[in-house]
């Protein structure tokens, strides 16, 4: 309608009404890769040049389509310009509606019952992010939403109140969940051995395992052609450019603690771990000018495909770590061994939402998002973290 002024024909409506559908479809991922409908980004107005280069991404694949599916029978340049321009307006004037509804519409009102330690500074944490739609209850009668610290911390005295306010219509909910649902982590300070018994160790995942299985060996059939043509030039930039072995062997520790060996393009110089292991830095110079490519790129990672072969590794899953690290980090981080109930991927659900760990604290931190995956591990979750690996690997963000 735009472009001829009229609103087109039959004919030129069913040549374009399917390949554009797709196209759209293709954009809406696109969108969801690169985080355009992430709540906690979309109140930040400054993304206008972030969505155009989004936009421009999605455009090329678009081409590349049209030019290239003989199927579409199609190459509409001006259609697809036009197309391209009103997607980035629209939803450009989305975030910015988004915006205005959530920071001045009325929130869910919220109270916590108890305000000490971790409680307190994730109240705070919730003050802070308007983007989340709620916003600090000065009392228990004004609430909407009531945050307990869990059911056997509460007194009976408390209980009864609390009682009381559910028969008035007001939602309580305890701590972890609330946390859980908000975050995307386990609060793991707040939580015990009852936690995991309730909501880990119960859960039958048979089903889910083979069919997750299924998909591993699926994806290395498809990835072995890429590494199949990418591995004799990577060897051959590492060979020329520093001393050592292509390969780099690795111990690692995985599901149920058994150790086994992974295999990466070696990436640091050839004595950087004489000294014994130590975390991966910004800046690291232990890391070669070929490996920092690899690293950024995730190439050194594409050995790791013989790993997933054999079974002791898969592509979705908490990162396997190293067993001298381990020891450690399970003395000094509750629940910590718990990540190993399950099977290590090459990414996972810590890995797109938090940066490369590198100590005591960021471990932590990833294992609260380890647990979330553990607990609620399932196809959707796994197709949501191999998009958003898409994502990491497509802006060059490994280190």
């Amino acid at each position: 309608i735009i472009r001829y002024g009229s609103f087109p024909s039959q004919v030129l409506w069913q040549d374009h009404n399917l390949p554009f559908l797709f196209v759209n479809l293709v954009w809406v991922i696109i969108f969801y890769i690169a985080g355009l409908y992430d709540v906690e980004k979309s109140v930040h107005p400054a993304k206008i040049f972030y969505i155009v280069k989004t936009m421009a991404f999605g455009a090329g694949i678009a081409v590349l389509m049209f030019y290239f599916i003989p199927a579409f029978g199609i190459t509409p340049k001006t259609n697809l310009f036009i197309d391209a321009a009103i997607a980035s307006v629209f939803l450009w004037l989305w975030r910015m509606a988004y915006q205005k509804i959530i920071t001045k519409g009325s929130k869910i009102k919220i109270f916590f019952f108890d305000s000490s330690g971790e409680i307190s500074d994730f109240a705070k944490f919730i003050s802070a992010s308007p983007q989340l739609g709620y916003e600090m209850a000065n009392s228990l009668a004004s609430a909407d939403l009531i945050i307990i610290p869990g059911k056997e911390k509460i007194s009976e005295e408390s209980a009864k109140i609390l009682y009381e306010t559910v028969m008035k219509g007001k939602t309580v909910i305890e701590f972890y969940r609330f946390y859980e649902s908000t975050t995307g982590k386990i609060p793991v300070p707040l939580i015990g051995e009852s936690w995991f018994l309730e909501n880990v160790i119960e859960l039958d995942k048979r089903k889910f395992e083979q069919i997750k299985r299924l998909i591993d060996i699926v994806l290395v059939v498809l990835f072995f052609v890429p590494f199949a043509l990418l591995a004799p030039f990577t060897a051959l930039a590492i060979k020329l450019t520093s001393r050592g072995s292509v390969f780099y062997k690795q111990k690692r520790l995985g599901k149920n603690g058994k150790i086994f060996e992974i295999i990466k393009f070696r990436s640091m110089a050839k004595d950087a771990e004489k000294d014994g292991a130590k975390w991966a830095q910004i800046r690291d110079k232990r890391i070669t000018a070929v490996g920092k490519f690899l690293r950024k790129t995730r190439l050194d990672e594409m050995p790791q495909i013989l790993s997933i072969l054999k079974g002791d590794l898969s592509f979705i899953g908490p990162r396997p770590e190293r067993p001298e690290f381990v020891s450690e980090l399970s003395q000094k981080i509750p629940h910590y061994s718990m990540r190993h109930i399950v099977k290590p991927g090459l990414s996972g659900w810590a890995q797109i939402n938090f940066p490369y760990g590198a100590s005591v604290n960021d471990s932590m931190q990833k294992l609260q998002y380890d647990l979330y995956y553990v607990k609620n591990r399932s196809l959707v979750l796994e197709a949501i973290i191999i998009l958003k690996t898409i994502m990491t690997v497509l802006r060059i963000e490994g280190r």
